[in-house]
């Protein structure tokens, strides 16, 4: 596989440009900023750290004067700094860190998309998403080296078949990936989402055959469904799964004990656990 370069990040100063809604569960906000004309990403599945502010506050409330470090590193790797700072201001100051994925990139002007899911009840960002109007403030903690660590999607060369399985909170990740796909790469994929509402157009090259699942019409759980799949013939496949965690640790397991596929060729990402908050499964971790 690929090995990926141990690129440095940096915060950037943002601002909503404008939102839209993609569906009953899905809006897309897009920001820019001054500071994008450093931003560089491969895109895909890029993974990217937001600092929002709670409501009432004109901008995040981030320490940065007091250096900088990354949030996935240790407190002995950033020797302290804004990391550390930041955690110790009172819960209702400290800026609201959530991970998401990069939907896409544009230059001239240089803007880009966060797709954010919307839910009941309404955790801060997905309630910070549902009021954002064009001009609001954010902090984003990403990349100035399009080929990062934070990107994971990493087909091995010789992959004859590409197998996707993302929820909602996946889906922007998802469809990022499947346009960057060429003509010609077999792809097999299944996109589970809450409403009908929800699904959207993919524009990809790659012969791909995508199925939506939609849980309130009653679709099959994630692992029922890929397992009920014949899959095409491949004699080298690679998995990328993305989503709820306990969802991905059975699909994962579905296909190296049911399908036989080397652990080595599998991306597996939980990028939320039912049941907790992000603070909560941070300190899990």
């Amino acid at each position: 596989m690929t090995t990926a370069v141990a690129a440095p990040f940096r915060f950037f100063s943002l601002r909503v440009v404008r939102t839209r809604r993609l569906g009953p569960s899905l809006v897309r906000v897009t920001f820019g900023g001054d500071d994008l004309h450093a931003f560089d990403s491969l895109g895909r599945d890029q993974s990217l750290s937001l600092f929002l502010p709670h409501p009432g506050q004109p901008e995040p409330v981030v320490p940065l004067d007091l250096g900088w470090g990354s949030p996935r590193s240790s407190e002995a790797e950033n020797g302290g700094g804004w990391w550390q700072a930041w955690r110790e201001l009172p819960d209702g100051v400290r800026a609201v860190m959530r991970s998401y994925t990069l939907r896409s990139f544009r230059r001239d002007p240089d803007e880009l998309d966060i797709d954010f899911v919307l839910h009941t009840p309404a955790g801060p960002a997905s309630g910070w998403a549902s009021r954002a109007t064009a001009g609001d403030r954010v902090l984003l903690l990403g990349p100035v080296i399009a080929d990062n660590r934070a990107v994971r999607f990493r087909p091995p060369e010789d992959a004859d078949l590409v197998v996707l399985w993302g929820d909602e909170s996946a889906v922007p990740a998802a469809t990022a990936i499947l346009e960057s796909l060429p003509a010609g790469a077999r792809v097999r994929a299944w996109l589970e989402v809450p409403h009908a509402g929800d699904i959207q157009d993919v524009c990809t090259e790659a012969d791909a055959e995508i199925t939506w699942l939609v849980r309130h019409e009653g679709s099959p759980l994630a692992v029922d469904a890929v397992r009920a799949a014949q899959l095409p013939a491949a004699e080298r496949p690679y998995v990328w799964i993305a989503g709820e965690s306990g969802q991905v640790k059975a699909l994962r397991r579905h296909f190296v004990q049911e399908r036989g596929v080397d652990r080595r060729r599998i991306t597996f990402v939980g990028y939320w656990r039912r049941g907790m908050t992000e603070e909560q499964l941070r300190v899990a971790e």
